[in-house]
């Protein structure tokens, strides 16, 4: 269970960290509280820590302090960049999710070699010509990136299986899926410029369709899938109960009953 300090104290309430001198026992800790002016008192975390999320602060803050949890398994990180380069440095990572963060290419990831999980979210990270380098990765985010036009690399990335697209609006073509042979799960959401679905059978291990607030997609476009050989339930939501309607009928697959990732069976 992370301990978790959170909300906008107004100045004078929460200042800094040294609380957690008590605290030294935790293993998971996240802290959200925008108006902090100090993060002293983190030297208190104990070495062993396996999660760390710190949450966006008016004030701006170095990363370095990171390098000490040489154990950590799971990063939350928002809106702070400055010296984000150490996350090199943090080669037990398993999961990382980033928000609000630009990074010019995904170069420091590729040192993260147990990384299976990445989230990336709002932001301005547009290069993903180096996510291939990122070799285990079974979970992929890509949320709200801004100017984000080109997935294409994803399609390099053998042992992907869940893959996750949410309110990316230049995106107007999916990737070849013809490598990502344990991809069995992808969550298409609001890609407002995709039209075109039949990338999808060359997911040919693909199970579970999830399409949500897809008004721009017509039923006629899951014709394609129609006979996809590995589909086995589907999710579509395209803004109108009457065409959501004529999709299932189309496709003749039950529904999906979830769609989150913590209920997705990862192997």
């Amino acid at each position: 269970i992370s301990f978790r300090v959170y909300g906008h104290y107004g100045k004078g309430q929460l200042n800094d960290l040294k609380f957690l001198k008590s605290y030294s026992f935790v293993k998971n800790f996240q802290v959200d509280v925008f108006e902090i002016d100090s993060i002293d008192g983190v030297e208190y975390l104990s070495e062993n820590l396996e999660f760390f999320g710190f949450g966006q602060t008016r004030k701006t803050f170095s990363l370095n302090f990171l390098a000490r949890f040489q154990k950590l398994k799971d990063l939350y990180i928002e809106a702070h960049e400055k010296d984000i380069e150490v996350i090199s440095t943090l080669t037990n990572l398993d999961h990382l999710s980033l928000r609000s963060i630009t990074l010019k290419d995904l170069s420091i990831l590729i040192p993260l070699k147990k990384l299976w999980w990445l989230a990336i979210k709002l932001g301005g990270t547009k290069n993903l010509s180096l996510i291939s380098k990122i070799e285990n990765l079974k979970y992929l985010e890509l949320w709200m990136i801004k100017g984000l036009e080109d997935i294409s690399p994803v399609s390099e990335l053998s042992k992907l299986q869940f893959l996750f697209l949410q309110d990316l609006k230049n995106i107007k073509e999916l990737p070849d899926f013809s490598k990502c042979r344990d991809l069995k799960r992808i969550v298409i959401e609001n890609l407002k410029g995709l039209s075109d679905l039949s990338s999808l059978l060359k997911a040919t291990s693909l199970e579970d369709l999830i399409v949500v607030s897809g008004n721009n997609f017509k039923p006629s476009d899951f014709l394609c899938l129609k006979n996809h050989k590995s589909l086995k339930t589907a999710l579509i939501g395209l803004g109108s109960l009457k065409k959501n309607k004529e999709a299932k009928e189309m496709l003749n697959l039950p529904t999906t009953e979830s769609y989150s990732k913590f209920d997705f069976k990862f192997e």
